[in-house]
């Protein structure tokens, strides 16, 4: 492919068409891997799901990713579809807070799937899980909210170009984010009592090794807190938009590996973060499941 096409190794060198060619051809293709095993660990028919989510910052087509991942996995045609372009690294913590209004509305299954380069992370989301057929359920999002950081527009900027997309990232961005995460958890977490930050799990958007670090020195935590963001930056690295989805999935294998009571590292309640450009900050609250009714 890249003797065929010597402008993808180029920088600078305009590459948009055939980037295209490749990413609205394989973006689905990788969707669907993420999007059967999750429903296969869910373990109910493909037919019971009724809406998709799909999140992505890699290719743009129409009909879009999320019409032919449905084609592909077989959904029905009436599933009701979501596709949400270009939320960068916070787009996984978007859809999850997207699934909870439409889980509580509908009272239905859904399934979001969040793709970026070589990585892709799909959830199956739904209320009132029904035990008698099963369903048991990881996680519970309790809120979901988003705010962006005051006069932090040129922290973090993508812009669409000839030979791709190019990204800019300032020196500053961890300390934008560092200065604000105190108040992000207050606000999430006020309305439930809780403001003992050590006492929560953590499952933190990796976009970088500062960042994390910002993170757990503004929090007061020990390294231990975010052993599951650093473990995929070690393993995965920023993948933008489903990163945050691998550290979840790591934080509940983590915590059944080491025998701890919950998924969520042996505690009840939790906090999940993307950050991405704006600078935008979503911010997850999470109950833990036990360990011993998880799948």
């Amino acid at each position: 492919m890249l003797k065929e096409n010597p402008n993808l190794t180029i920088c600078k060198a305009p590459s948009f068409d055939i980037r295209q060619e490749i990413l609205v051809t394989e973006v689905p293709k990788l969707g669907m891997e993420a999007a059967l095993k999750a429903i296969k660990e869910w373990g109910q028919p493909i037919s019971k799901i009724t809406h998709l989510i799909f999140c992505t910052s890699s290719g743009i087509d129409m009909p879009s990713a999320d019409h032919k991942l449905a084609k592909l996995i077989g959904l029905k045609h009436s599933v009701q579809r979501f596709m949400i372009y270009n939320q960068g690294c916070f787009g996984g913590a978007s859809a999850l807070r997207l699934v909870k209004d439409l889980a509580e509305n509908n009272a239905n299954i859904l399934i979001g799937s969040a793709i970026f380069a070589d990585g892709a992370a799909a959830l199956v989301v739904g209320s009132n899980p029904i035990a008698s057929i099963n369903e048991r359920p990881l996680f519970q999002i309790v809120s979901a909210s988003q705010t962006f950081i005051p006069e932090s527009d040129d922290m973090l900027i993508g812009k669409v170009r000839e030979m791709g997309i190019e990204y800019y990232m300032s020196r500053d961005l961890p300390k934008y984010i560092a200065n604000n995460i105190v108040q992000c958890m207050a606000e999430a977490f006020t309305p439930f009592g809780i403001t003992e930050w050590e006492n929560l799990f953590y499952v933190v958007h990796p976009g970088g090794a500062a960042i994390l670090k910002g993170v757990e020195e503004k929090l007061g935590l020990n390294k231990e807190k975010l052993k599951a963001s650093w473990h995929v930056l070690s393993e995965y690295g920023n993948m933008r938009s489903p990163t945050v989805v691998f550290v979840l999935n790591e934080m509940r294998k983590m915590s059944m590996l080491e025998g701890k009571a919950t998924t969520g590292a042996g505690l009840e309640w939790g906090v999940l973060f993307g950050f991405g450009q704006g600078l935008t900050v979503e911010t997850v609250v999470l109950r833990s499941i036990a360990t011993n009714t998880a799948p």
